[in-house]
């Protein structure tokens, strides 16, 4: 019986071994869903996070060294000291260095933004434009150190899409693996900015994957916590806002409060959003008018922002210390009401002027600002009942950046991360919901998406609508000659009613065609140079509505996997 028991024990152990050995040998062999790819995934979110960690400590340097500011993150205070040409001057020349990177590095003299990193996910296999990606870097960069009145973490999502976008092109990934690395940067980078790892792992999935897909779940996790202990390694385990008041807490009673308060900040959220849309709507026109150069267009706002740093220099940069200040009641009713229209005016005109920089700090000062000038008025009415104004100060910096990104959830923890104070979601939970899901109807879901809807790139409604734009009549048609392809004159008779696709074009453009004349195939032209026309071939609607479907399918299999 013992020797028995030995053998068994023994056997045990070594189909126990036998087992881990060949998991060891499918961890490193079996692609970008096993270990090799983790291992990938947690040096993007060291580069992403160092990015990050460098793009901030930069603005910091630079913004003390311009500003003469002993703390970058008290610049409003020191700017108001300094004479009032040098603010006006200094907003003028860093607008005109970035007009002059941005016309020389960038095919339109526009910043790449988040935008931009959504359009990567969902049209091109997760990559972004390097040499624009680092010019719009620099160009956000000092943009945020001369006085411009946008966010850092924009700048830093993209460009951390361009770090994985390089190593996507190196590694030779496909379009889900390359995907997958985007969210692991745009995580690591979110994380590194707000030293908020739930947030970061959230923001790429819920805002740039548009997914929660359990693949991407765990590399994305690890790339996000990298860049939290980055951020951590410099600043130490703090959060970024320390709230000097307690958030008491009414629940029932003041729960309709907050829900007033969630529909006042999706409508701040919405006139921001249309704001900058309107601001770089005039730009367009005034610059086409006036013959502006474009590169000339970015100094201009800087002329127009220095003016207003003048009398309100808290515009300049993130405004953090504006929202601290929201934070723990150190503004009055009319200061906090100025301070909102400002700040929206402010961030037009850095948006519109073609500057650069994000709109998630922006937002977020904008919300503290408009939830505490609410809590002012609400307690007032009624003292008895009623927590702390500082509390709505809380609730509407959430709302308002969560209406503005289209992203409650990774929003809503952002600002629990910053703050470090779990006690109030509730008030929280309940203001970014109602904002959200009004702000959402008033725009194309959010800014970025908007933004998007308005290069006539439709990722609002989904794979279903910019899938289409993606599948070439190429690859689909059946070439002139085939056997499967309609025969030339039946090609010709259909050209003869002016019913043709050109080559190159997209099932977006074919299948309106396809329903409106009711017809079997389309004959498929190349214009010459001459002006005429070469028949290529055919494409049927049978074949079109097939491709759609294995896309289609290829998608619903990535989002479900």
């Amino acid at each position: 019986m013992p020797e028995t028991q030995d053998f068994s024990l023994s056997a045990q152990f070594s189909k126990l071994m036998s087992g881990m050995r060949d998991l060891w040998r499918i961890l490193l062999h079996r692609g970008p869903s096993q270990f090799q790819f983790w291992i990938i995934a947690l040096l993007i979110g060291i580069s992403a996070g160092f990015a990050a960690l460098l793009f901030r400590k930069g603005i910091s340097a630079l913004q003390a060294w311009v500003y003469g500011a002993e703390d970058a993150n008290y610049l409003h205070s020191f700017a108001a000291d300094l004479p009032w040409y040098w603010l006006v001057l200094i907003a003028t020349l860093g607008g005109l260095i970035v007009g002059l990177i941005l016309d020389r590095f960038t095919p339109d003299g526009r910043v790449r933004s988040v935008a931009d990193v959504i359009e990567g996910a969902a049209l091109n296999e997760g990559r972004l434009e390097t040499k624009a990606g680092l010019a719009s870097a620099l160009a956000s960069f000092l943009t945020l150190s001369t006085g411009g009145s946008s966010g850092r973490e924009g700048p830093v999502v993209h460009l951390a899409g361009v770090i994985s976008s390089w190593v996507s092109d190196k590694i030779r990934a496909d379009g889900i693996t390359g995907r997958d690395l985007l969210g692991c940067a745009v995580a690591a980078a979110v994380s590194a900015s707000f030293n908020a790892p739930i947030a970061g792992a959230l923001f790429a999935l819920e805002v740039v994957l548009r997914h929660f897909a359990v693949h991407a779940f765990a590399p994305i996790v690890i790339a996000s916590v990298a860049g939290t202990v980055i951020n951590r390694l410099a600043y130490g385990d703090v959060t970024e806002f320390s709230l000097q008041t307690p958030g008491a807490l009414q629940f029932y009673v003041e729960l309709p409060a907050f829900l007033m308060l969630g529909v006042i900040c999706g409508l701040v959220a919405v006139v921001l959003m249309r704001s900058i849309f309107f601001a770089d709507s005039v730009g367009d026109v005034l610059q086409r008018r006036l013959r502006i150069p474009r590169w000339l267009r970015p100094a201009i706002s800087g002329l127009l922002l220095g003016g207003i740093a003048i009398w309100y220099p808290h515009i300049i940069g993130v405004g953090y210390e504006t929202i601290e200040l929201a934070l723990t009641g150190g503004l009055v009713l009319s200061q906090a009401l100025i301070f909102v229209v400002v700040k929206t005016a402010a961030v037009a005109i850095t948006m519109g002027g073609r500057m650069g920089g994000g709109v998630f700090s922006p937002s977020l000062m904008i919300g503290a600002v408009t939830g505490l000038a609410f809590g002012l008025i609400a307690t007032a009415f009624l003292p008895d009942v009623s927590g702390t104004h500082t509390l709505y100060a809380y609730a509407g910096m959430g709302a308002v950046a969560a209406a503005v990104l289209g992203a409650p959830i990774s929003t809503t923890l952002i600002v629990f991360e910053l703050t470090g104070d779990w006690q109030i979601g509730l008030a929280v939970m309940v203001a970014v919901s109602i904002s959200t899901a009004l702000a959402s109807r008033m725009v194309d879901r959010s800014f970025f998406l908007t933004q998007l809807e308005k290069r006539n790139i439709r990722c609002a409604a989904g794979p279903q609508a910019y899938l289409l734009a993606l599948l070439k009549s190429d690859a689909v048609m059946r070439p002139l000659g085939d056997p499967s392809c309609a025969a030339r004159e039946d090609c010709e008779a259909l050209l003869d009613q002016g019913l043709s696709l050109d080559s190159g074009s997209s099932l977006e453009a074919a299948l309106p065609v396809f329903d409106r004349a009711d017809v079997a195939f389309l004959p498929v032209v190349a214009v010459q140079d001459d002006g005429g026309e070469e028949l290529l071939g055919a494409i049927y609607h049978l074949d079109a509505l097939k491709a759609y479907n294995r896309a289609l399918v290829a998608i619903a299999a990535e989002e479900h996997s």
